[in-house]
């Protein structure tokens, strides 16, 4: 990559970030809040295993 385009990717990475700030402030105080709240581990390992599963078939089928 030339100089000029690992600039503009640098300069790209850093407005995402500047433009997802507030919103992951506003998740992690509202995270603080819901800390006594049970947490869903389903939702996350289920997803998972599916994605792990897919990809061995994948890996499989090559």
């Amino acid at each position: 990559m030339a100089t000029w385009e690992m600039v503009l990717v640098g300069i790209i990475a850093i407005a995402v970030t500047m433009w997802f700030l507030p919103g992951i402030r506003a998740q992690m105080t509202q995270q603080k809040e819901n800390a006594d709240q049970p947490k869903d581990w389903r939702g996350l390992i289920l997803p998972l295993v599916f994605v792990v599963l897919f990809v061995m078939l994948l890996i499989s089928i090559v």
